[in-house]
């Protein structure tokens, strides 16, 4: 039961994505929804909704906003997140991730593979950030998290 049922991104209002952010964001819903930890915290002595949830995410007034519900639509949480602490990651997130989707396209294997290991290292800087904004507000696993920054990136790719 602590767990994300469905996960909407608002991303109406951005321009086209690459294929390439299209398929980032495939591959991370697709993930996200196949496994994942998403639990909320009593807050102020009040019970929390029991999960599954349902999660939006969108980029209000430079904030990243979560607004969960339950799978009843009944409200669960909703907090938002400073972008400030995310900009750098996402920006080196963007620059290393169009260098490999070059590579990938002319380099030996080796050097994609550094490329991409540069790429899992910034990611994981990214989760761990998003953990940290999360801090009391929501649980989320690793993995969770990893999946949770790449739709981040690509609500910033518009932004």
């Amino acid at each position: 039961m602590t767990r994300i049922s469905h996960i909407r991104l608002d991303d109406g209002n951005l321009p086209p994505p690459t294929p390439e952010i299209e398929q980032e964001r495939r591959v991370a819903m697709f993930d996200l929804m196949e496994h994942n930890t998403f639990d909320l915290p009593a807050r102020d002595g009040s019970d929390v909704p029991a999960g599954p949830y349902n999660v939006g995410l969108s980029i209000k007034d430079k904030r990243l906003v979560f607004d969960v519900t339950t799978e009843r639509h009944e409200k669960a949480a909703e907090f938002h997140l400073s972008l400030t602490p995310f900009r750098q990651v996402v920006k080196d997130y963007f620059q290393i991730c169009k260098s490999y989707f070059d590579a990938v396209k002319t380099l030996p294997p080796s050097q994609i593979e550094t490329i991409d290991m540069a790429r899992r290292g910034i990611h994981n800087e990214g989760a761990r950030i998003l953990q940290e904004r999360l801090e009391g507000k929501a649980m989320v696993d690793d993995d969770t998290a990893r999946r949770l920054f790449t739709l981040v990136c690509v609500l910033h790719f518009g932004g």
